[in-house]
């Protein structure tokens, strides 16, 4: 009996040794997490430049705010995994629970991988300054001077702040996959500048931060030109404000703020009146 029950634990520690196995060598570098709301215009150039990076080894999840357009449907088709979403935190935050990767990277479903050699050339870049997180340079979707220059004012704070009051936008951060669970993720009583509130309390309990040069990530303008673009430098600069005297911004949204894109019929619509 004694012999039986031997065997029986070491059989049971063998298929629990090689469950084990299977589930890390089945594990991707990369999770993409996608948080969207109607999307079906952007969603598939981002997916596109997605689909044609050089480093393979990823797996896309969508994070989907109960969509009335196709958004879904594109996800799928593309074989991304689609979860429930919500506001873009939370949002990030279901899709970071199904997540397998050692290193997750949240985009938004309206910018673009600027080169094929994108998730190659960051990864490398991560392991080789030993980040725990990380965002890029951006650069606007557009060919407007002011549209430039808003990014690159941009760019020159969150350099300058790197090592002191880390920045990262939304549309772009890189963390490893350890370091978003030891920080519970994103904040969801955060109601805006989530993303800036995320890294920092991640470097605050000592994970390294960096902003990337390997490549920048493209932006759409498309909510620059549907608030304003001096209308949203000066949301930036309140928030900005408002974190460095009183701390991240919970409660009651300070500003109108819609998420995701308009529905094809609606972006139809505002074609046909243009």
């Amino acid at each position: 009996m004694a012999g039986m029950m031997i065997d029986f634990s070491m059989g049971r520690s063998f298929v629990t040794a090689f469950l084990r196995m299977t589930f890390f060598l089945n594990m991707p570098k990369f999770s993409i997490v996608i948080p969207t709301k109607n999307e079906e215009v952007h969603l598939p150039a981002l997916l596109s430049t997605i689909k044609s990076q050089t480093y393979r080894d990823f797996e896309v999840i969508v994070a989907d705010a109960f969509s009335t357009d196709k958004t879904r449907e594109i996800a799928r088709a593309f074989g991304a995994q689609v979860v429930d979403g919500g506001m873009p935190g939370p949002g990030r935050n279901r899709g970071a629970e199904v997540a397998r990767g050692d290193i997750i990277i949240f985009l938004d479903a309206d910018v673009r991988l600027p080169s094929s050699k994108y998730l190659e050339d960051c990864w490398h870049e991560m392991e080789y300054k030993k980040l725990a997180l990380a965002s890029c340079k951006v650069i606007p979707l557009s060919s407007k001077p002011i549209d430039r220059a808003l990014h690159e004012a941009y760019n020159a704070y969150a350099l300058a702040t790197e090592k002191i009051r880390p920045h990262a936008p939304g549309f772009c951060i890189l963390v490893r996959r350890r370091v978003h669970q030891s920080i519970n993720g994103f904040d969801e009583e955060v109601v805006i500048a989530e993303d800036h509130d995320y890294v920092q309390r991640a470097a605050r309990l000592g994970h390294k931060f960096g902003v990337l040069r390997s490549h920048p990530i493209a932006v759409s303008v498309r909510r620059l030109d549907k608030d304003g673009r001096l209308s949203i430098a000066l949301k930036y600069v309140f928030v900005e404000m408002r974190m460095m005297t009183s701390g991240s911004v919970k409660g009651d949204m300070p500003f109108n703020y819609e998420m995701g894109g308009e529905s094809q019929e609606h972006e139809n619509t505002r074609t046909r009146e243009q």
